[in-house]
């Protein structure tokens, strides 16, 4: 594929016709297709990511989340993950795997790479500014994920609390809090996993979520699948924050989950009202005291760089078309809302190729584009 001549970018901007921020599942998913369709990488296009290795979030997971235990990793298009043990911490199963697909596939992955703002320049291009330099591009596909914005719950009294306080994003494993009482706050798959971990070495555990927790039983397949997606799409369509794709599929139950509720450590309270020195207490006179406060709230999508272009409605979320931001369609969203899952990022990433290929050499492109 031959290069193209940029007009009207800055004289220190670097040309390239896609920018790709992020390596994770769904920028790699993206660049795999970038390069499979004749782009070619640090000419065409360039992937920028802020991690100091390969991995995307997964190496910076817990040590104690081990392979076996992740539900529904998907291999990235081209490339499967065989004879892994499940026994291995994930963030290792999954760094070297992803490690082995740059190396694999040539993807010239920058890192480590801070990528600061988003703007418009001259002549249709877009300008992104990062910490080793500014790239003029006609396109960026935008695949930073959530996992650098961990979402914290403000409550009152919550600066006067003696103890400590961390999020899922800090969580070390189970062994820091032996002999602790722990008040595990969140109903997702993250928050029970902790508190089953925790329960077995704390002095003591509570469990306090927003909602009554919904647990489901029997089988998760394509359909149910499909309608938890179209949930989370719904929203995304309508301009407000998307949800996570777990939040609308409920608790799946597992043994072990079984078990929890069996023994007491799933038996869930309401959100409590306010943060006390030595725990949390409720209006109608209920005190939990606790060591530890863990906030398994969930994290909110990576997108302020991307505040110059002024994507959000206002209800708060960034509209989609596809995986094109309704407001630009130069900008494609991959990973977000809908495509948060490792399959929907792989489809996502395909999806933006196959469009940023008719943004950028109309129709005909189209019909010889990613199939």
């Amino acid at each position: 594929m031959n290069g193209f001549e940029v007009r009207g970018a800055t004289d220190a901007a670097r040309n390239v016709q896609v920018v790709v921020v992020g390596a994770g599942q769904a920028g790699l998913s993206a660049a795999h297709h970038l390069r499979r369709t004749g782009f070619e990488p640090d000419r065409d296009f360039v992937v920028l990511d802020h991690a100091p290795r390969p991995g995307g979030a997964w190496q910076f997971r817990w040590p104690s989340l081990t392979y076996g235990r992740v539900h529904g990793m998907h291999a990235l298009p081209g490339m499967e993950l065989t004879g892994a043990d499940p026994e291995r911490p994930s963030s290792e199963v999954i760094g070297e795997y992803f490690t082995a697909y740059e190396e694999t596939f040539d993807l010239r992955v920058h890192r480590p790479v801070e990528v600061r703002a988003v703007r418009e320049g001259e002549g249709g291009l877009l300008l992104v500014e990062s910490s080793e330099g500014t790239y003029a591009t006609r396109a960026l596909i935008n695949a930073t994920g959530t996992w650098d914005r961990p979402f914290w719950p403000r409550y009152p009294g919550q600066e006067r609390f003696r103890g400590r306080q961390l999020h899922t994003a800090q969580y070390p494993g189970p062994q820091e809090f032996a002999g602790q009482r722990v008040i595990v706050v969140g109903g997702g798959s993250s928050g029970v996993q902790h508190l089953l971990e925790i329960a077995p070495l704390a002095a003591e555990t509570t469990w306090v979520t927003r909602r009554e927790p919904v647990f489901r039983d029997g089988e998760f397949g394509r359909d149910q699948g499909r309608a938890a997606v179209a949930l989370v799409e719904e929203r995304v369509r309508r301009g407000l924050p998307p949800r996570s794709v777990v939040s609308v599929t409920g608790l799946a139950l597992t043994e072990a989950v079984r078990q929890g509720r069996a023994d007491g450590t799933l038996d869930r309270l309401p959100m409590f009202d306010r943060i006390t020195a030595d725990g949390v207490a409720w209006d109608d006179g209920r005190e939990v005291a606790a060591d530890v406060i863990l906030w398994a709230t969930g994290f909110r999508p990576v997108v302020d760089h991307l505040a110059p272009l002024r994507l959000r409605e206002p209800g708060g979320g960034i509209r989609l078309d596809g995986t094109r931001a309704a407001r630009d369609p130069r900008v494609h969203l991959v990973g977000y809302g809908p495509s948060a899952s490792t399959i929907g990022a792989n489809r996502a990433g395909r999806a933006a190729v196959r469009e940023i290929r008719q943004l950028l050499y109309g129709e005909r492109e189209l019909m010889a584009g990613v199939r």
